[in-house]
């Protein structure tokens, strides 16, 4: 019995002594790992004819992923471009009209240059001259006329041209091209399905790179910079995994502890937003715990 009470003793004041040095060997900063997510979504309405992905796959930037229908824009860039063929035919008609004209106006030009000559030589009259002056002037008149008949069907067509782009883009649209390197993390449409604009077809993350949101207090800010290198911890098995991460942004104003932190000390108590990047071995992921150490310490760094 009084072995049994030694051996106790000695197993509490053990355990204690373990609980102490763990105390003393306190992380710096404690948070969750986040990353810059996207949501893409449909930029038209109509069928989703194509979406080829899947939640886990990693996506290119500019990757075609899918589309949506575009057949009822196709028949009506078709009906536009036979439109515009029809209203160009007219403005041709109009142009060789005025083609005409200016040919007649430069021939009178002509002639009327050649009566002042003939004039200076005493060898033409003044009558000749004011002749060939007003069939300039008919001349000129009746190109001003056609020129306004023609100005409608020259809006027309630049009407038509801008609609014409307008499909162009839309048809564009249609097209799912994924904007960025990434991992889908969530899909929110399947293929067959009629999307409105805006509905939302995927969220996308890169996670080659992971931010870890801590927070600090006051007194802790003096201790760190922008750029500065830390030790970032996560839990692996029965040890601790270590990255190196980069302190990357620093809030400027305080705030509250978030309501994760669940003590009433540390939820009234002011703190400063920091953000450290961290290169991922793919091990990290969105909302995973991790401690940060603003000390490297060898004993804790591997």
């Amino acid at each position: 019995m009084k072995n049994y009470t030694y051996i106790l003793g000695i197993s509490i004041i053990f355990t204690s002594l373990f609980s102490c040095g763990n105390d003393l060997e306190k992380a710096d900063g404690y948070g969750n790992f986040e990353a810059t997510e996207i949501t893409i979504s449909a930029e038209n309405n109509g069928k989703l004819m194509q979406l080829d992905i899947n939640e886990g796959d990693q996506l290119k930037i500019g990757q075609f992923i899918g589309y949506i229908d575009t057949i009822p824009l196709a028949l009506k860039r078709e009906q536009l471009a036979i439109s515009k063929t029809v209203i160009n035919s007219k403005s041709k008609g109009v142009l060789s009209q005025i083609n005409v004209l200016k040919t007649k106006l430069k021939t009178a030009n002509i002639q009327r240059a050649r009566i002042e000559n003939l004039i200076k030589d005493h060898a033409g009259t003044q009558k000749q001259l004011d002749d060939v002056t007003g069939e300039i002037e008919v001349i000129k008149s009746q190109i001003r006329s056609v020129e306004i008949q023609n100005s409608p069907v020259v809006n027309e067509l630049k009407s038509i041209d801008i609609q014409l782009k307008e499909i162009d883009d839309q048809i564009q649209k249609n097209k799912i091209i994924n904007p960025i390197n990434g991992t889908v993390l969530t899909k929110y449409a399947e293929a067959n399905e009629i999307v409105s604009f805006g509905k939302p077809l995927y969220k996308i993350a890169d996670l080659s790179t992971m931010l870890l949101r801590v927070y600090l207090s006051e007194p802790q800010l003096a201790s760190v910079k922008l750029g500065q290198e830390v030790t970032v911890k996560i839990d692996d098995h029965d040890e601790m995994k270590s990255y190196k991460g980069t302190i990357s942004w620093i809030a400027s104003e305080a705030e509250f502890t978030p309501k994760i932190i669940q003590t009433k000390e540390e939820r009234v108590a002011l703190v400063y937003a920091v953000k450290i990047t961290v290169v991922n071995d793919g091990s990290l992921k969105i909302g995973m715990p991790s401690e940060m150490w603003i000390t490297n310490d060898p004993k804790t760094a591997t």
